[in-house]
């Protein structure tokens, strides 16, 4: 579910605008972590890409031009990325995963797949050889694309497929090993910067939790242990410390509501936050009390912030746009500015591009693509 999976699967941000108009998300938010710091100097861009205020891109690129784009991640030697798409016009009909080299632009030619074409698959992230990549597929499950319910007694929520597991292949599509076999829903892998663990989501203690393995699925630790969703987990570039969301029931309703989409393999995204911890689980800290939806987080270059997804500011349920906070939850700065929809934000390794998927320049239609864009401190 790396969508506002982060896994917000691509094909649902097409129907995301209209449901989360029905809703009218109330929350706690508290007021110092929501003083966003306004910029005193407004920089011009000649790039139409660029709003005004969106002073840390230097340039900004799109690279895709249709369809549904997401979950874009960087090789560790910056030369390539992976991501999901369930653009029609590349012969898929659900998520599927493609590569690209660093300066391709897909207005007029397909790029290749490099998953099987047969299930849906989420949640893809370079291995450290550059060679090969990890993702979540269902194809085991059936070769036809599982059902994506969107909405349930006027809720918005997102399926937990128990036929995801995470496989690795290898940058022909050839997979090549399977590194989770258990019952329940095995996806959202990230590798650490170090190069020697994954941490991914699971569901094979019966709720939804964090663990950690080794790059050859061996050694599993589970790593959080609270009722409700912890899931779109990254390490931090030193490969110390998880950045995570979750959205933790605490009331009975709460709870009694959680328990019961669970039961029926969904979750409910409306209301979630990001917690920080250390890569073991140790040191657990709620990062953000905003309200809303807080999710698609990633650690900033220099460790010491995280970039992320959020609605909070939004009466109803949009615009998202990207933040920025330290790592003890001050100095709140928003990134961008559109009216309806930026996240995925994720830093190649050496901190000079950004790419995130957005709803800008698509027409007024509801494509979500990619963008890469130079980024500026």
């Amino acid at each position: 579910m790396r969508a506002y999976n982060r896994h917000l699967n691509p094909e649902q941000m097409k129907y995301i605008f209209p449901f989360l108009l029905l809703l009218i998300l109330i929350s706690c938010k508290n007021e110092v972590n929501k003083t966003v710091t306004k910029e005193n100097t407004v920089i011009a861009s000649k790039n139409p890409l660029i709003y005004p205020e969106e002073i840390h891109f230097k340039s900004l690129r799109q690279v895709t031009f249709g369809g549904d784009n997401a979950e874009a991640y960087w090789s560790f030697d910056d030369k390539q990325l992976v991501f999901q798409s369930n653009n029609k016009n590349w012969n898929v009909s659900c998520d599927q995963m493609f590569l690209m080299n660093a300066n391709d632009t897909f207005d007029s030619i397909i790029p290749p797949m490099i998953s099987t074409g047969k299930g849906r698959t989420t949640c893809a992230y370079f291995l450290p050889d550059n060679k090969h990549i990890i993702y979540a597929s269902t194809h085991l499950g059936a070769d036809e694309c599982p059902e994506t319910p969107l909405r349930k007694d006027g809720k918005y929520i997102w399926p937990i497929y128990d036929s995801y597991d995470i496989f690795v292949a290898d940058l022909q599509g050839n997979i090549v090993n399977q590194l989770t076999n258990e019952v329940g829903y095995d996806a959202e892998p990230t590798v650490s910067p170090k190069g020697d663990k994954i941490v991914f989501t699971s569901t094979r203690n019966g709720d939804i939790d964090l663990y950690t393995m080794n790059l050859d699925g061996s050694d599993i630790k589970q790593i959080t242990f609270e009722l409700g969703y912890d899931g779109g987990a990254f390490f931090s570039p030193d490969g110390t410390k998880i950045i995570f969301r979750s959205s933790r029931p605490k009331t009975e309703d709460e709870i009694k509501t959680y328990k019961d989409l669970l039961a029926e393999g969904l979750v409910q995204p409306t209301e979630m936050e990001l917690y920080i911890c250390n890569a073991d689980g140790s040191d657990l800290k709620q990062l953000t009390h905003l309200g809303n939806a807080n999710w698609s987080p990633f650690f900033h270059p220099s460790g010491k912030k995280i970039l992320f997804s959020s609605n909070f500011e939004a009466e109803r349920g949009f615009p998202f746009n990207l933040y920025m906070i330290d790592l003890d939850g001050k100095n709140l700065e928003r990134i961008t500015h559109g009216e309806t929809f930026d996240a995925f934000p994720v830093f190649s390794n050496d901190g000079k591009k950004l790419i995130f998927s957005s709803n800008r320049n698509n027409g007024g239609g509801h494509d979500t693509n990619l963008f890469i864009a130079e980024w500026q401190d």
